[in-house]
């Protein structure tokens, strides 16, 4: 029997959000141990918020919406409202009941931008690692290390001579043309006029320039959970003093330490060593830094089998997490979006650890 196309929608539901959520779903899991987290961060979110004035979007809806915007790949704030408008899951994920109104997009930035700083993600980080640890999920002697290029929110016509001496734009508009050809263009004698920290860089003798910063990871090689994050300028030499800098903060004397060629250096090799941290850097097949007394350890090949597991994190954070190009502009804001991502990299890692993905078929 054909049943009639009824158009006419009910008044009431009588199926409240909390049913509509399908109870092996894996983001339940990952609510209660998010909600955990930022009820655990109560008194840091207690500080940002004046006694007086009118209430604000609470920090952990905040928190739980941006969560959602890495993890479902949501390319901007206008998107990620409209999607958490008409989606259930958003909805009940981020704490709002059905017929709850939601946020501006404007006002959600507004608001998100006072959490956005990197303390605040780094305490975030922080918890989030604390709990793979408890969990026994880490390594404490076993390291890898390396970096990836971020595009800057910056065109490269905005990468203009510091003195004003560049050839003026051609034709009117929002998008003029600029003809650069012939020019030579440094970090010296230009920068950006819509993000001005950010740098002219390549990183191999084949790839275009471009306007960019630079994230640093810190994984540890059991499960390739990220341990430790930065994020600076595109420089020559970001990559090793970032890796020293999160090797004195997070590693302790007798790890070893992974990473590719670009780190084999002899300055890099003999500042882990006075850390007393073992180089497993691969080597250079001329001029190496890395000598018998570290490849003939067995665990120097494990070490450099394990190292590429950090190209899982990167690509994971750049296709799925949107930290190939930064929506922000500032190293302060880049900052704290890498340390963002990177934990949520680490909750969905973690949701695999423990099964979570499974119960959701």
């Amino acid at each position: 029997m054909r049943t009639a196309d009824t158009t006419q929608h009910a008044m009431f539901s009588y199926r409240s959000l909390e049913e509509r959520i399908p109870a092996g779903h894996p983001l339940r899991k990952l609510r209660v141990l998010v909600d955990g987290i930022l009820a655990s961060m109560n008194g840091t979110f207690a500080k940002l918020y004046s006694h007086t004035g009118r209430p604000g979007i609470p920090a952990e809806r905040l928190l739980r919406a941006s969560l959602i915007q890495v993890l479902f790949s949501i390319r901007s704030e206008r998107q990620l409202v409209q999607h958490i408008e008409y989606n259930l899951l958003y909805r009940w994920f981020v704490g709002l009941s059905m017929d709850e109104g939601i946020w501006a997009a404007t006002t959600f930035t507004e608001n998100r931008d006072r959490l956005f700083t990197e303390d605040i993600m780094r305490e975030f980080f922080g918890k989030v690692v604390a709990l793979a640890q408890w969990k026994r999920l880490t390594s404490h002697e076993h390291f890898t290390v390396d970096g990836t290029l971020i595009e800057a929110w910056a065109s490269m016509k905005s990468f203009v001579s510091k003195d004003g001496s560049g050839k003026p734009p051609e034709g009117g508009g929002k998008n003029p043309t600029v003809d650069f050809k012939g020019e030579k263009r440094s970090n010296e004698t230009h920068a950006s006029t819509t993000d001005d920290q950010a740098r002219l860089f390549k990183k191999s003798a084949g790839d275009k320039s471009r306007l960019c910063y630079m994230g640093h990871a810190l994984m540890e090689n059991r499960n390739g959970l990220v341990v430790d994050v930065e994020a600076t300028q595109a420089t020559g030499k970001a990559e090793r003093e970032a890796a020293l800098r999160m090797t004195a903060r997070t590693m302790k004397a007798g790890s070893t330490l992974g990473a590719d060629k670009g780190y084999d250096t002899a300055d890099f090799v003999q500042s882990l060593r006075e850390m007393k941290v073992t180089p497993h850097v691969a080597a250079k097949q001329s001029g190496s830094a890395i000598d018998g007394r570290t490849t003939r350890h067995a665990g120097y090949a494990v070490s450099l089998k394990k190292r590429k597991l950090v190209e899982e994190i990167f690509g994971w954070s750049k296709t799925i997490g949107g930290l190939r190009k930064t929506r922000l502009i500032g190293l302060a804001k880049v900052k704290a979006q890498t340390v963002f991502t990177f934990a949520c990299y680490n909750l969905t890692r973690m949701a695999t650890l423990f099964g979570w993905r499974l119960s959701a078929t």
